[in-house]
């Protein structure tokens, strides 16, 4: 038996003892549900815990056992767990007998779509409510190819935009690079019309432009890189991307699931002074609940009504709980609250930020353990608290995800396997090594996950060094 292999075991058994309950759980979980749950990230080794509640930057399991929180509901949840703000926001609203689901246009879409378009600062734009990520990014690409009529799309090798069969490739690292489909049940001719570019690297998106512009719906980018690998892209790469799909009539498609009011009250196009032709957001948006959202031009949108260029109707209906009444006012409360508190909301995100990601470092240093942060704010936005901890096997520049998620140049399985255990025994949960803060965290939280780290760095230190 390796070290390695030692330490997994270690880990597995204090892990087990720690949590009977959600062990019996997920073994009756397995007995109904694919793998014993309904989203595969969520299901880790040697099962996941079970929570019994949550609330600001923490959540407690079956077994009693209460855990610093950084998945914080898949990034969406920047106020924290069920935050007093939003709920006492929602009381004053009050449900006007509508938090269950008619089927009915409601007026409260109206202003929150009015919200949306006037914290990004556009006029002659629409909205359109769905309910996920997936189904946004989708729809705006299914958008993009109804209005162009061309059949290629264009996105960054290790961007995730969901599960939408024709984004369903070059998400996950593999024996061929990026190069290869994600899903089985994704036919092939499907993937040949999706095409990667590597992220900030604005010659290589000028080659592919160059070649197959005229053929080429879209681009569709996160302007800071989610699971690809939590980091920004430049300046330059985003004007460029601007530029070279003006020039080549591709519709550039800014995908701000995570990245949208994470950052600050609006969208990082606005930080970026990129103005895109289309562009999604979510998790944030929906304070909680299932808010997703496909903005952009006007002439675009109303491809939903057989306005497209080959005058065939894109069929953007967003599902049987969009709009959602009780959703949109969430959403409505959720903006008010980021916008209204949006001077003491974001400085405290970003020093938090930054003071974890310093701290890991220097955690995993004093041990001889080289580590490596994402997830800094670039050279546009002003501060982040999102940060990904990686373990580099020699020194290289991180700009896309190739840097990431290449285990020739770190140890993916250390980041996405080791460390959340040993974390979680400390009182910690992450994912992908880290997460994102709240405005729920305070200094303190963050002090005492440090401590966590620190503890991690040295239980690495004897098993692997």
């Amino acid at each position: 038996m390796t070290k390695r292999e030692k330490l997994v075991e270690f880990l597995e058994e204090r892990y087990r003892k720690r949590t009977p309950r959600s062990a019996k759980l997920f073994k009756r979980a397995q007995d109904v549900l694919v793998r014993g749950g309904s989203h595969s990230v969520r299901i880790f080794r040697p099962y996941p815990f079970f929570l019994r509640r949550a609330g600001g930057p923490f959540v407690e399991d079956v077994d009693g056992h209460s855990y610093i929180d950084y998945w914080q509901g898949h990034y969406a949840n920047i106020l924290g767990h069920n935050p007093v703000l939003l709920r006492e926001a929602l009381e004053k609203m009050g449900a006007e007998g509508a938090s269950l689901h008619t089927g009915f246009e409601n007026e409260i879409q109206i202003a929150l779509a009015g919200r949306l378009l006037g914290l990004l600062g556009w006029k002659d734009h629409r909205v359109r409510f769905t309910t996920s990520g997936t189904l946004a990014t989708m729809y705006a690409v299914m958008l993009a190819q109804g209005r162009t009529g061309r059949e290629f799309v264009l996105k960054v090798a290790g961007g995730w935009h969901g599960a939408s069969p024709v984004l369903l490739k070059g998400v996950k690292y593999g024996e061929r690079g990026f190069e290869h489909g994600e899903s089985a049940g994704v036919l092939p001719p499907v993937l040949r019309h999706t095409l990667l570019t590597r992220f900030n690297d604005p010659e290589d998106l000028d080659r592919i432009l160059r070649k197959k512009g005229d053929k080429i719906a879209c681009f569709i980018v996160e302007p800071f890189l989610g699971a690809g690998g939590f980091l920004p892209a430049t300046r330059a790469y985003l004007e460029a991307a601007r530029r070279l799909c003006d020039r080549h009539g591709t519709l550039l498609i800014l995908d701000e699931i995570i990245s949208g009011f994470r950052f600050a009250p609006t969208g990082l196009q606005a930080l970026y002074g990129i103005e895109p032709d289309l562009a999604t957001f979510g998790k944030a948006i929906g304070g909680g609940h299932a808010v997703a959202a496909v903005m952009g031009k006007r002439e675009i949108l109303e491809c939903t009504d057989g306005r497209s260029a080959a005058g065939r109707r894109v069929m953007f209906e967003g599902g049987t709980f969009s709009s959602h009444a009780q959703y949109m006012r969430a959403g409505l409360a959720m903006l008010g609250i980021l916008s209204g508190r949006r001077r003491t909301i974001y400085p405290k995100l970003a020093a938090l930020g930054e003071k974890m990601r310093r701290g890991i470092e220097a955690a995993f240093a004093a041990e001889g353990i080289e580590v490596r942060c994402t997830g800094e704010p670039g050279d546009a936005i002003g501060g982040s608290s999102l940060y990904m901890v990686n373990f580099p096997l020699k020194p290289h520049p991180f700009d896309s995800a190739e840097d990431v998620a290449n285990p020739a140049l770190c140890d993916v399985e250390l980041k996405e396997d080791i460390l959340k255990p040993a974390l979680m025994i400390e009182g910690v949960h992450v994912v992908h090594g880290g997460g994102a803060i709240s405005a729920a965290h305070e200094a303190g939280h963050i002090e005492k996950t440090l401590e966590a780290y620190a503890e991690t760095a040295r239980l690495f230190r004897k098993y692997l060094r």
